[in-house]
């Protein structure tokens, strides 16, 4: 399928807090309960719709453990977006997310848009960080900020294609220079137009599914 702009991204964030399960969710719409830790980096891809122009989002998952940052910082350079994820039932998750982000910018392009995830937002009963915190990191930072599930897909769609949607008007604003690919964007053929995206899977109220496997 031909597409106008391919954006690449990166998940960031420590082991555990969903990143391979977000990036299933979004591709695959499916949630896989048990996972086994990333090992270096995987990858997937959709196409989305942006202004009624095809986006393809190429998606790099990286690893959260410790011995394969040198891994993930390589793949830095050349993302147009970051999911930077935490647990909300973890606080620790939370409380590296600084070292996290310090990584993030060291390493990428200036313009780099960053979605700040607070994954797990099912697990509401073993919250460990409240939503205000979430938000107060974001705007403290400069980042966008969403609380998602993995497992009941909620705002999982919007995480990703508001990240899209932000890249896109950096363009528009001529921030990103998308004839240089080192900025993570690349000029696809003409695009063809797609079916909008479908509405959110959020709950009107997130209730605690009482499980206690997987890392979504």
């Amino acid at each position: 399928m031909t597409y106008a702009y391919l954006f690449k991204y990166i998940i960031i964030g420590d082991t555990g807090v969903g990143k391979s399960c977000l990036l299933l969710q979004f591709t695959d719409k499916r949630f896989q309960p048990v996972h086994d830790l990333t090992i270096g980096v995987e990858f997937g891809a959709r196409m989305v719709n942006i202004d009624g122009k095809q986006i393809k989002l190429q998606i790099w998952d990286t690893a959260g453990q410790e011995s394969f940052r040198s891994i993930t910082r390589s793949y830095y350079r050349g993302a147009a977006g970051a999911l930077l994820v935490y647990d909300i039932t973890r606080r620790e998750t939370f409380n590296h997310l600084t070292s996290w982000l310090e990584d993030a910018r060291q390493h990428s392009s200036s313009n780099m848009v960053i979605m700040l995830i607070g994954n797990k937002s099912d697990l509401e009963s073993r919250r460990d960080v409240r939503r205000e915190e979430g938000e107060a990191f974001a705007r403290e930072h400069g980042l966008i900020f969403m609380e998602t599930s993995a497992k009941t897909a909620c705002n999982v769609e919007e995480a990703f294609i508001n990240t899209a949607k932000e890249i896109y008007r950096k363009i528009q604003q001529g921030l990103f220079d998308v004839h240089n690919e080192a900025n993570g964007i690349k000029i696809g053929p003409q695009q063809s137009i797609s079916t909008p995206v479908g509405p959110s899977a959020c709950p009107r109220s997130p209730r605690d599914t009482g499980s206690d496997s997987g890392c979504c």
